[in-house]
């Protein structure tokens, strides 16, 4: 186990790129002191960390188009457009077995993060046990306007990414003076302003602090990839990304296009292997 940090970027379904370099990863047992995933980043940590090569991606390319995952009528019948029981129950219970014991065994510590409404801030929610912590998860995933609020310990939480999408800060802020960060866009990206503002800001209306987050989430992403190109100038953090801006949308259901993607992070982490193994030896191990 190395001594750093993992971070895994959200992206809804661009996230079949993280789950080809966490396959990877799986593949070579390159494991992290500590994982921080945001939206479908912390979903798809959590097969990483059961050691479930190929689960995450089974799960997108075998559902993506059925209704009980994603769709219209979850949104009308439980406020969330993804559904849960089907999600976090019935597919992990039933469908693509999930393995709970080797996720809570495992000593690498795991931190959903997730965005409080009262504050607009993120937090990083450690989840410990899946059962027992799988709200943690969901709450990191839930989307503004196409997710209810998610209950977690007392509090209000909806999508990580609205306050922090790549938390490499919180990261830092737990001691972690390495850091491995998986991203779903290609370097040229940068976040635009949300069109969608004046409907956030009157259904949220409650949450002054978590409005004022959606609005300037473009400029703290922005400024957060500055953040991370310094880490990597600085022999700190190490990237893996798209080299090209990606032909898939946030709620993809195309599986063929998914599965390149898969194949295209597996390939990129692949290309990465002798560059990350000398940034990883430089981390020491736990």
């Amino acid at each position: 186990m190395y001594n750093a940090g993992l971070i895994l970027e959200g992206g809804g379904m661009r996230g079949a790129y993280t789950t080809g370099v966490l396959d990877y990863f799986l593949e070579h047992d390159i494991d992290f002191k500590e994982v921080y995933g945001v939206s479908a980043g912390a979903c798809h940590a959590t097969s990483y960390l059961s050691k479930q090569k190929g689960r995450s991606f089974e799960v997108l390319y075998k559902f993506v188009d059925d209704k009980r995952y994603m769709g219209i009528k979850n949104l009308i019948s439980t406020g969330y457009l993804f559904g849960y029981d089907f999600t976090m129950k019935e597919i992990p219970e039933r469908l693509v077995p999930f393995d709970y014991k080797a996720f809570d065994q495992n000593p690498t510590r795991f931190y959903s993060v997730a965005a409080e409404m009262n504050t607009g801030k993120a937090e990083a929610l450690e989840v410990k046990t899946f059962k027992q912590d799988m709200d943690a998860i969901w709450a990191s995933s839930s989307l503004p306007l196409i997710s209810k609020l998610v209950r977690f310990k007392g509090k209000d939480y909806l999508d990580g990414g609205i306050a922090n999408s790549i938390p490499l800060n919180l990261s830092r802020k737990h001691g972690n003076k390495m850091n491995v960060v998986i991203l779903t866009r290609d370097p040229e990206y940068r976040k635009t302003p949300n069109k969608l503002m004046p409907l956030i800001a009157f259904k949220y209306r409650r949450y002054p602090a978590f409005v004022r987050a959606m609005a300037r989430r473009h400029v703290m992403y922005n400024r957060t990839l500055e953040y991370i190109k310094n880490g990597v100038k600085a022999g700190k953090v190490f990237v893996i990304q798209p080299k090209t801006s990606v032909d898939v949308g946030r709620l993809e259901k195309d599986p063929k296009k998914l599965k390149k993607l898969y194949e295209q992070g597996y390939a990129d982490a692949k290309e990465s292997s002798e560059r990350l193994n000398t940034f990883l030896d430089r981390c020491g191990n736990c």
